[in-house]
């Protein structure tokens, strides 16, 4: 069996407030590019994790890994040896890890179906993870894990993500956050959404990470619609009307730059 763990991107980000419980109070728009990460999965006596790829050496610790802990998570008559494709950075902003596990439980959905309760376990994994398992573009809030469906018009745009090789951990940047409530996620359309709203995290990332402005001026001198930080950073996206576009943008970035085109699903 294989998945794909899809990239998500935040195409808008509005930080309302701090919880009392150490969290964030959210307002998103999650969207997923057709591309990220790949799970192989076979069946096997007990469960295993094996990571390969570009930034599989970022993950040296196997049973700390979501894939092993989404795994412990969900009843299974079986176990599962997972190899993983970490194709995608670390610390990126782009929902890596949970995407990874999103992709798990999807792979177990297929093998074994899910319980009734899988969003509850999906939140304790991450608060990414449910918009994750089922990535597909969708508003957020909450810490993220309230999740509305909504129709989206952007399924097929380019996407472009660009990263400049720098982790980013999400915990300062939130850390750096002034505080401000800076209003709330317009309505409207997906594509509407992601015209006028913001992401609240972008100067944070910025101050923790001051190269994020470097892909970011890159960017906007393309043809894109869109460009901004995604999610806590440092990776940095852009929404094209073609994908002639979108191909002259990608050959335009530094070659030091990790990068990854694709389509919004």
């Amino acid at each position: 069996m294989q998945e794909t763990a899809y990239a998500k991107i935040n195409l808008a980000l509005h930080v309302r407030k701090r919880r009392e419980d150490g969290y964030h109070e959210l307002e998103t728009l999650f969207a997923f590019v057709d591309c990220g990460d790949t799970l192989v999965a076979t069946r096997a006596e007990q469960d295993q994790l094996q990571v390969v790829g570009e930034f599989g050496g970022a993950l040296d610790d196997p049973f700390g890994n979501i894939v092993m802990q989404a795994l412990g998570a969900l009843p299974r008559p079986n176990g599962l040896a997972i190899t993983l494709e970490k194709n995608l950075p670390v610390a990126a902003g782009l929902g890596g890890g949970s995407a990874d596990a999103g992709a798990l439980f999807r792979l177990v959905k297929a093998a074994h179906g899910l319980p009734e309760d899988w969003r509850e376990r999906a939140a304790k994994l991450g608060a990414d993870v449910p918009a994750c398992v089922e990535s597909v573009t969708c508003v957020g809030r909450g810490t993220g894990t309230e999740l509305e469906p909504i129709d989206s018009d952007l399924a097929g745009t380019a996407v472009l993500l660009v990263n400049p090789r720098v982790p980013l951990a999400t915990g300062p940047v939130f850390k750096a956050w002034d505080g401000e409530d800076r209003g709330p996620m317009p309505e409207g359309s997906a594509r509407a959404i992601a015209q006028q709203g913001r992401n609240d995290l972008r100067d944070p990332a910025i101050s923790q990470c001051p190269v994020i402005a470097e892909v970011l001026a890159a960017l906007e001198k393309t043809k894109a619609w869109k460009v901004e930080v995604s999610g806590s950073g440092a990776t940095c996206f852009a929404l094209f009307d073609t994908l002639e576009a979108c191909d002259a943008a990608a050959e335009a970035m530094p070659r030091e730059w990790w990068q990854m085109a694709g389509k919004l699903r």
